[in-house]
């Protein structure tokens, strides 16, 4: 096995680095990295989507997890935006002729706030000024005239009748609100005993005289609701003239500031108007002409004056760049809120609330696509958002019926917000496929690579990169030997001798860890032998289940040979993904043949745990079997094919090799070496395929070897494509170097079948037969057995059939 040509050196079994690679000592004197490693295709994409202000042309950022892309895509847009002009305020007041439609602003920058403390100070200045405007001598003066004026009307008609009452004997009374008539006896009033003693004639004369100057009375006071009227408006248009006069002095000022902005212009116009009809309808008493508590009288003026800012900005501030990390429909769109008594619930233009979108306007608006897709109604009504160009408030539960409440139907603000959404590559590809407008909306791709060609300039740029972090972090400075073990512990994560991982927050993760070992050890740089510390606490801390699970092999629980040989039985290798932890381990493989038509049965199939990628390596067996065997007789077979002690779900064909070649040593009956153990997939014609997870794989059974102790005939044969995966540790790698554990790598089937039997697998040319002995020939020849029996036994089922029908 030693000499085989398949067997990989030690040097073959992964990529080191060296700290002589790297021209310093330390990392002290390193330019700090911007921008992120290994992406140009991503970044140049994201620039184009940036500079590109027409519609639709939104980003999707696409990449895995811990690729820095949130990172760089926030720092790149807060870079642009600062660059960029900075968008406008926008707020909502009240209107004034329909409350349930708020009117929007757009105001230039910095406007909103200062606004609204002009408005604060017009409110206070209102409540100084009412009601000492009513209480100036002028207005008294004038209310006073308005008063005698209507007094004297009617006081004239009142004195016209009670002189004629008086040539008829008759006294007139009036107090505040009613006019009386008494007759009269020798200029004074008369009791009633007296008008009683009067005789019937002069009692029916005075009756008749009363009634007479009542009736005089009532006409000449016909007048008198429009003398009222006539007072009344007067009094109202000193009113209006006073109210004129007193808040001029406040608008004004606010006019002649923000003449250049017309829409608020004219709000301040309407505005005008209303304190008009608010200060006599809801601040002051008309009839005592007094304010009522300051309190209540600000709250007033505010619910009816006071703007509603949704979004206020710095003048000099740039575009803004907002991310929501729980993109709901409220938090994007906002809400209206409610206020609500014993018999109604009450909103109004001060109880709008903005949301992400209403921050965005203007900028830039990140959004993770997994987080977007799970919220209702936020997703389509961002669709519509973008289309339209134009940001709504609205409850998406109303429409649906289930709000009933009458709410606010805002005015509409004009949207401009470049969306960017992050997520995998599955919900890109999965929304571009399910959703029509997906494509016309996120026309712009950046593909976050997940790895990065290594070579001399990726790793000076890495080492710049581990340094600015650790300068960020206030980590200690890094020795050349530690940015080398990096390196190589990226090659590990992105599995390929020749690419580093774009994984940067494990690498960032193991960085803080090597400094906190650090800081234990009073050290002062982070050396190579802190970032192995940190590896292998991390590793401490994650393989309870991996350890477990060497127990339960070493100790018999779970069947595994590392010596000796058998028939049908082989050692596959599988990996268990358990979050970040990733480990390998040993399965055994077995395989029964007999005569028959079933073909290869898939024990794991047909109880449902295996999946469909594995399902379909067994099929490929037939195949195989089929074109390199049976060309010249029907292959009649039965066997049944099963990956003992698994109880859970099985996917991928990584394990096909392992069972073809099981399957070869049970037709053939020839023993397979149990001190090896395969992995790979293979095709109809034997080929031998990559799989993922080769170097936990390999670690995996170099550990149970380990325990039981290495024999120097112990080993695992891979695909030859794998070679350049092989990141292996450095216990294996000095075990290989010693010869007491080895690695092959096979490019078909029958070199792997060479290796496990220990037999020459034979090749046929032309018409030449496999030679005799090798493991095709014994596989042809068993073949034509079991399919001459197959035969046989078909004949004599069909004989009797034939028999008990005559």
């Amino acid at each position: 096995m030693m000499s085989h040509p398949t067997r990989l050196a030690p040097q073959q079994l992964s990529a080191p680095v060296t700290a002589s690679q790297f021209p310093f000592a330390t990392t002290e004197k390193l330019k700090p990295y911007l921008g992120i490693l290994g992406q140009e295709r991503a970044v140049t994409a994201i620039q184009f989507g940036v500079a590109m202000q027409q519609t639709g042309y939104n980003i999707f950022v696409m990449g895995d997890e811990g690729s820095g892309r949130a990172s760089f895509i926030n720092e790149f847009l807060l870079s642009e935006g600062k660059r960029q002009p900075t968008p406008s305020d926008f707020l909502f007041v009240n209107n004034f002729d329909n409350p349930r439609r708020p009117l929007m602003l757009e105001l230039p920058a910095g406007t909103a706030a200062r606004l609204k403390s002009d408005i604060d100070q017009l409110i206070s200045s209102l409540l100084d000024t009412f009601p000492a405007a009513f209480e100036h001598p002028s207005y008294q003066q004038q209310k006073a005239a308005i008063e005698r004026a209507f007094n004297r009307q009617y006081d004239q008609v009142i004195d016209g009748v009670e002189k004629e009452a008086i040539t008829r004997n008759v006294a007139l009374y009036r107090d505040a609100s009613t006019v009386s008539f008494t007759p009269m006896l020798e200029g004074r009033a008369m009791e009633e005993t007296e008008f009683s003693q009067l005789p019937e004639e002069a009692r029916e004369l005075f009756h008749q005289h009363i009634n007479e100057l009542e009736e005089m009375l009532n006409t000449a006071l016909l007048p008198l609701p429009q003398w009222k009227r006539e007072s009344s408006e007067q009094f109202r248009k000193l009113t209006q003239q006073t109210i004129a006069r007193a808040i001029a002095p406040l608008l004004d000022p606010l006019e002649k500031r923000y003449r250049g902005i017309p829409c608020l212009l004219a709000y301040l116009k309407r505005m005008r108007k209303q304190l008009h009809r608010m200060i006599p309808e809801k601040l002051i008493d008309e009839k005592s002409q007094e304010m009522r508590e300051a309190y209540e009288s600000r709250l007033l003026l505010e619910e009816e004056l006071s703007p509603n800012i949704m979004v206020s900005r710095e003048p000099s501030s740039g575009a803004p760049v907002v991310h929501e990390p729980h993109p709901s429909y409220k938090n994007l769109f906002g809400r209206v809120e409610f206020t609500g008594d014993m018999s109604a619930i009450n909103s109004s233009y001060r109880q709008l609330c903005g949301g992400s979108l209403h921050r965005a306007n203007g900028g830039f608006l990140v959004i993770e696509a997994e987080k977007l897709l799970q919220e209702p109604f936020a997703w389509d009504a961002l669709k519509r958002a973008i289309k339209e160009r134009r940001l709504q408030m609205e409850s998406p539960y109303s429409e649906m019926g289930i709000v009933n409440s009458i709410t606010l139907d805002p005015e509409p603000i004009p949207l401009h917000t470049k969306i960017v959404l992050i997520g995998n590559r599955s919900t890109y590809y999965l929304l571009q496929q399910l959703d029509s407008d997906f494509s016309a909306l996120f026309r712009v791709l950046a593909d976050f690579d997940d790895r990065i060609h290594r070579d001399d300039e990726s790793l000076a740029a890495f080492a710049r990169l581990m340094q600015t972090f650790s300068a960020r972090e206030q980590f200690a400075l890094l020795s050349a030997d530690a940015v080398a073990r990096l390196v190589e512990y990226s090659c590990r994560l992105a599995e390929h001798q020749q690419y580093l991982s774009a994984q940067f927050n494990r690498i960032f993760n193991l960085l803080g860890e090597a400094d906190f070992v650090r800081r234990l050890a009073n050290d002062k740089v982070t050396h190579a032998q802190h970032i192995e510390r940190a590896l292998k606490a991390q590793q401490e801390r994650s393989n309870r289940v991996s350890e477990l699970q060497l127990e339960q092999l070493n100790d018999g629980t779970v069947l595994i040979n590392t010596e000796g040989a058998s028939i049908g039985k082989i050692n596959a290798l599988t990996v268990y993904q358990l979050g970040d932890n990733q480990f390998g381990t040993p399965a055994r493989i077995t395989a029964t043949v007999f005569p028959g038509s079933r073909g290869v049965v898939d024990i794991e199939r047909e109880v449902s745990l295996g999946q469909a990628l594995h399902s379909k390596g067994v099929m490929i067996l037939s195949g195989y079997l089929g074109q390199r065997y049976a060309r010249h007789f029907p292959l009649a077979i039965s066997a049944n094919l099963a990956m003992e002690q698994s109880y859970g779900l099985i996917d991928g064909d990584s394990a096909s090799l392992a069972e073809l070649c099981c399957l070869l040593s049970a037709i053939t009956e020839v023993p397979i070496q149990q001190s090896l153990a395969i992995t790979g997939s293979v095709n109809q014609y034997g080929e031998v395929q990559a799989i993922g997870g080769v170097n936990e794989k390999i670690e995996g059974f170099f550990d149970l070897c380990k325990v039981r102790g290495l024999t120097g005939k112990q080993g695992v044969i891979i695909p030859r494509a794998n070679r350049i995966n092989l990141m292996l540790r450095q216990e294996v790698i000095e075990a290989v170097a010693a010869n007491r554990f080895h690695i092959f790598a096979v490019a078909e089937v029958d070199q792997a079948m060479e290796l496990l039997t220990g037999i020459a697998a034979g090749s046929a040319s032309g018409d030449q037969p496999y030679p005799e002995g090798s493991i095709n020939a014994l596989a042809i020849g068993r073949l034509q057995e079991i399919s001459a029996c197959s035969h046989r036994r078909t004949d004599a089922t069909d004989a009797t059939d034939d028999s008990s029908q005559r």
